[in-house]
């Protein structure tokens, strides 16, 4: 089993795409396993922590580019707000397994569907940073139905190093993500240096995304921010 660790597993010498995650705010729900294991296709196992499955919702700013090519300021730069659950794969890797992701840029849904088949969708967003006050809004626009979420946080202090809990390592330090080509299960492996955290307040949450995923969430969210890394993402490999 791979385990849990602030650094990388294992370096991404050749990256297909480079992408900056700005402004970010990770809240966290604890779930029964069954109820996430059973929006899981073959080959994957829900990842749990002291008995406990977790979704995550994760509004932030996107910055994304080709290593080969220069960016392009308004296809290249947007918010996006994730639902997300952690997975092991059959080697044992850990790894993220994405339930949707929200973005303002059709043009980048569709080559995502296209290219690494994510459950991308389209909506209308909104991210506003004033002092320690964040705020993330957004609406899908496709494929239809209810889905928003309105996010509104309280930036605190930083985590000083060596702080973290293993669970909040456990929540944030995923060195990989899963998706389902065409030819069965993928990883691709993930790189960045270790998440710098700050404590944050909940000062507001409406959320339909999560239930629009095919989860109920009850109770307060544990939340924590990030100014953001610079991440590094390899080409998927067949499991």
């Amino acid at each position: 089993m791979e385990p849990i660790t602030p650094e990388p597993v294992e370096p991404v010498g050749h990256p297909v795409m480079i992408h900056r995650w700005e402004t970010l705010t990770f809240l966290h729900h604890p779930l029964d396993p069954e109820e996430v294991q059973q929006l899981l296709p073959d080959g994957l196992e829900v990842d749990t922590f002291q008995g406990r499955a977790w979704v995550g919702l994760v509004p932030f700013a996107m910055r994304i580019r080709a290593p080969w090519l220069p960016a392009v300021p308004w296809l290249s730069v947007f918010p996006e707000t994730n639902v997300r659950t952690y997975v092991r794969g059959p080697d044992g890797r850990r790894g993220i397994w994405f339930l949707s992701l929200d973005v303002p840029r059709l043009a980048a849904v569709a080559t995502a569907r296209a290219t690494y088949r994510l459950p991308y969708c389209w909506s209308r967003m909104r991210l506003r940073h004033d002092g320690p006050e964040v705020r993330y809004e957004s609406n899908r626009r496709w494929p239809a139905g209810d889905a928003s979420s309105l996010v509104v946080v309280d930036v605190g202090n930083d985590l000083a190093p060596g702080e973290a809990t293993e669970l909040e390592h456990f929540l944030t330090a995923r060195w990989g993500l899963y998706s389902w080509l065409r030819r069965g299960l993928a990883y691709a492996p993930v790189e960045h240096r270790a998440w710098p955290l700050r404590r944050a307040s909940l000062l507001e949450l409406r959320d339909t995304m999560t239930r629009a995923a095919g989860l109920e969430v009850t109770g307060d969210p544990l939340v924590h921010f990030s100014p953001g890394v610079e991440v590094r993402i390899g080409r998927p490999r067949l499991v």
